[in-house]
């Protein structure tokens, strides 16, 4: 996938702009990406802020830490299964 060339916390800036008035042609132009990434981050970011979003940030490390040690201990589990089966 594709990374953005705007980070997090640029597009809730830009999402803000959107709410105090601007338009999001001009947004657009001057930022340098189309209306329909617009709407795709309106959608994903919307209602968050700054602080909201580094929240979410750290859930996802977590979530992915977590993921990977619950295959590690089902992998091994899996794998004494089979052992035991063996015998």
């Amino acid at each position: 996938m594709r990374k953005s060339k705007y980070s997090e916390t640029q597009i809730v800036q830009i999402l803000r702009r959107y709410e105090k008035g601007e338009k999001v042609m001009d947004l657009c132009r001057e930022y340098g990406f189309s209306q329909p990434t617009f709407y795709s981050w309106k959608q994903k970011y919307n209602g968050m802020d700054v602080s909201s979003l580094s929240r979410l940030k750290e859930l996802e490390q977590e979530n992915h830490r977590l993921k990977k040690m619950y295959a590690d201990v089902s992998l091994q589990r899996d794998i004494l299964k089979e052992v035991l089966e063996k015998k």
